[in-house]
């Protein structure tokens, strides 16, 4: 498990930025923690990471935005669903076979959907700017 310390949004950017230099293809990032952790904003550095310059949002309402790339990136937002059910529904198993990475937001709402070797990525916020992000799977996933 590592352990990063962030004092500010640039901060948790660059954390994923360089937890994207350890990912493949078929990756899943599985990331946890509470609204306005810097969910979103660690998934960005993943997406520089991996050399993909588009605008990256929250897809809270769309459930997944995909970014081309040469790895491409598929972000997934579970907030709004009840059950995995509803993932497998939207085609969940076929986005982890198509040859890119998929960071999913709100992770707890489909455990049972995430696999087993997924990169667990959990961000606490320790004020008002700062964050403790717990990467664990880093390199086996």
């Amino acid at each position: 498990m590592r352990k990063v310390s962030s004092r500010s949004e640039a901060d948790t950017v660059r954390a994923g930025r360089e937890l994207a230099a350890s990912l493949r293809p078929g990756d899943v990032v599985a990331l946890y923690g509470e609204l306005g952790a810097g969910k979103t904003a660690f998934i960005r550095g993943v997406a520089r990471g991996l050399g993909i310059d588009e605008r990256v949002s929250s897809p809270t309402f769309t459930i997944v935005n995909e970014y081309p790339g040469a790895v491409p990136l598929f972000h997934f937002d579970m907030y709004r669903l009840a059950s995995s059910d509803e993932l497998f529904e939207i085609g969940w198993e076929d986005y982890l076979t198509r040859g890119g990475v998929c960071c999913v937001e709100w992770s707890e709402n489909v455990s049972d959907a995430i696999p087993p070797e997924a990169v667990r990525v959990e961000i606490s916020k320790t004020g008002a700017e700062s964050r403790e992000i717990l990467i664990s799977g880093e390199g086996s996933a």
